[in-house]
């Protein structure tokens, strides 16, 4: 009966309080309602997956938060918890398994190398030998997660996945048109310090309650140098991201901005 009594957003800040707590410290409420906006664009496809990085909650908390919003009928069962090198990730799977099988499919998304040897950040072909092996391990994952599996229990992927470079990873996982490969296995570093970046980001209002919530719901960047030739790539990311926030009445008002940085070292 306490449910019925409490609105959809104090359900979901008293999820995140209960479950989410790194040590003694809580979530703010702005906090609890930008996961709660994110998790709903997830679980409506607007988004294939939300990378959970706002504290050190662990994947087993996480998984906990989603189980009880499960339980209390504000998201599908669909939606899991991956536990990726340490890393918790809210996914759809059957939205994140299209989403990367479009990206080998039509190459819809953008590859650009930034490895620390290079001048400037380049594109690079997505079928090259690393990211083809690990577009084949991906895919497998992707496509088990499809599969029953045991409640209440993060999906812990493999020793496979410490191969994997993460940054391509979550990129591709998240939905951004576009997303940066380095070879992990000489170094870290990258090409993009003092490089402009243009910064695209996607925000929308989530009616969670009468009140609304301005959230963001995508922030990714491009060298700017490379922005003409990958602005085709943007409107047709954009187009399709505004088709879907019209067939849903759950987040509204999408906004896509963009800005221009230029930092002494980036680290991804």
């Amino acid at each position: 009966m306490l449910s019925a009594a409490m609105s959809t957003q104090e359900l979901f800040i008293s999820a995140a309080h209960k479950c989410l707590s790194a040590g003694k410290k809580r979530l703010s409420v702005t906090k609890c309602l930008d996961v709660a906006a994110q998790l709903s664009a997830v679980d409506l496809g607007l988004k294939p997956a939300l990378l959970y990085d706002i504290n050190s909650a662990s994947a087993d908390q996480v998984q906990q938060y989603l189980s009880s919003l499960q339980a209390s009928q504000l998201v599908s069962k669909s939606l899991l918890t991956l536990e990726l090198n340490g890393n918790a990730l809210i996914v759809n799977p059957i939205s994140v398994q299209s989403s990367v099988e479009q990206f080998f499919c039509d190459s819809s998304v953008a590859v650009i190398d930034i490895c620390h040897s290079l001048e400037k950040p380049a594109i690079t072909d997505p079928d090259r030998g690393e990211l083809k092996s690990m577009k084949h391990d991906l895919l497998l994952l992707l496509r088990k997660l499809t599969e029953p599996m045991e409640d209440d229990k993060p999906q812990y992927v493999g020793q496979k996945s410490e191969e994997w470079n993460l940054c391509t990873v979550f990129g591709l996982l998240l939905g951004y048109p576009v997303t940066y490969w380095f070879d992990q296995t000489k170094t870290f570093e990258n090409c993009l310090s003092m490089t402009p970046l243009v910064v695209t980001t996607a925000s929308a209002t989530w009616q969670g309650d009468a009140t609304g919530h301005r959230c963001c719901l995508y922030s990714f960047s491009i060298p700017a140098i490379l922005l003409q030739e990958f602005q085709p790539k943007l409107d047709k990311w954009r187009h399709r991201l505004q088709e879907k926030i019209n067939q849903q009445d759950v987040l509204k008002d999408l906004t896509v901005c963009q800005s221009t940085v230029t930092l002494p070292s980036v680290c991804l």
